[in-house]
């Protein structure tokens, strides 16, 4: 049981921080504010050092881990780009961050508890990208 949870908790940090690098990436050629843009670089910069600690967690069971559901970097994809056309702004760009953090938070908030069997690493690393995704709220909303 701890192991199935462990590497299931795992699988969902996997696909959480990918999804997070992706949505940094998707705003980052619309940000006009150098102190923005500075705030997501540094966040995807800590979500590529938990992405790679991640992997090595999961090397470690012989798991591939887990990608965002199509579905929903899809509808986040188009959120962005509508939005984005509707109001090319920082304002924008902050507000879509704060939701897809909430999101994140919210979900991973959700595994935390469903996989509560997974070892302390696991949950050690849940719980820094819940506190990552959580600092960037707050980091950027002032931008809002």
């Amino acid at each position: 049981m701890i192991e199935q949870d462990t590497i299931r908790l795992l699988r969902e940090c996997d696909a959480g921080v990918k999804m997070g690098v992706s949505s940094i990436e998707d705003v980052l050629e619309y940000v006009r504010s150098n102190e923005l843009k500075k705030l997501l670089e540094d966040c995807r910069a800590e979500h590529e050092k938990l992405k790679t600690e991640i992997q090595k967690e999961l090397d470690r069971f012989q798991d591939e881990g887990k990608d965002p559901a199509a579905m929903a970097k899809g509808m986040s994809w188009f959120k962005t780009n509508f939005k984005m056309a509707m109001n090319e702004s920082d304002k924008t760009i902050a507000d879509l961050m704060t939701d897809g953090c909430n999101m994140g938070v919210k979900s991973l908030n959700k595994y935390l508890n469903e996989y509560e069997a997974a070892d302390e690493k696991s949950k050690d690393i849940t719980k820094r990208l819940i506190n990552l995704e959580e600092k960037l709220i707050i980091d950027i909303r002032d931008f809002l």
